[in-house]
């Protein structure tokens, strides 16, 4: 069985070349990492019946990682008012997702009568299945005020790690553990770190600690375009490393 990942986004909030945080996973499930700005077209753009989509995971609340849901959302409830069915959506992610998404719902025009039902689940540092696919989230340090998460997605025995934003931690690198794999916040390049995340040289340090198979680095600054931050990763990590881009994608 084959995980396939596509990039949406590979950069922050507001990047000349890169949308912001988004992956799409496919297993079993499909499911979307994250929906920051931007990304929603790159999702349009991969083919994929967004309509069809039941779940979606966030890692954490800054909108650079969440903001085109509402967009999404806006979408969904008038092309189920209008237009056709669409399934019950299942929005999950770490302590504080019940309390924003609750506002959302409740406080945009119309939302609150969408055709369909929303759930929302809060996780933490506990497996769960939807269908054959296991996710385990961690929690992970990035921001004293949120409660933030990393994702470990496996199925087919193959493993999908992805970080969120984050800072070198011990439960990252728990959670890559022997990743085939890993999707790290390279925000940085090491000669010039950065508050709350990973620079190149963290993210090749996680690597090789965990024992990735093949890390991916992802979510740039555009200060992190200027430099050659595989090769900064690389003097940490001595195996494949793949500089991510919007609409990569990735069979695992």
């Amino acid at each position: 069985m084959t995980v396939r990942l596509t990039i949406l986004g590979s950069g922050t909030n507001v990047h000349p070349r890169r949308a912001a945080a988004g992956y799409l996973v496919q297993t079993d499930q499909t499911l979307l990492l994250d929906f920051g700005p931007r990304t929603l077209m790159n999702l349009v753009k991969t083919g994929t019946d967004r309509h069809r989509i039941k779940h979606i995971l966030f890692s954490h609340f800054h909108a650079d990682h969440f903001s085109d849901f509402i967009t999404f959302f806006f979408d969904a409830m008038i092309y189920s008012r209008f237009v056709g069915k669409r399934p019950d959506l299942t929005l999950i992610g770490p302590r504080g997702t019940r309390r924003l998404f609750g506002v959302i719902l409740e406080t945009f025009p119309g939302f609150n009568a969408a055709a369909f039902r929303v759930s929302i689940r809060e996780v933490s540092d506990r497996s769960f299945w939807l269908g054959e696919t296991r996710i385990t989230p961690h929690t992970v340090v990035h921001s004293p005020r949120l409660h933030c998460v990393g994702y470990r997605i496996e199925h087919g025995g193959k493993v999908l790690a992805y970080s969120g934003d984050a800072q070198y931690c011990e439960s990252l690198v728990r959670l890559c553990r022997r990743a085939d794999v890993a999707v790290l916040d390279c925000s940085f390049p090491a000669n010039q770190p950065g508050p709350g995340h990973m620079h190149a040289g963290d993210c090749g340090r996680v690597a090789r600690e965990a024992g990735v198979k093949r890390l991916i680095l992802s979510h740039f600054y555009p200060m992190a375009d200027r430099y050659d931050v595989k090769k900064q990763a690389g003097q940490q990590f001595r195996g494949r490393i793949v500089m991510g881009r919007d609409l990569m994608k990735i069979a695992i």
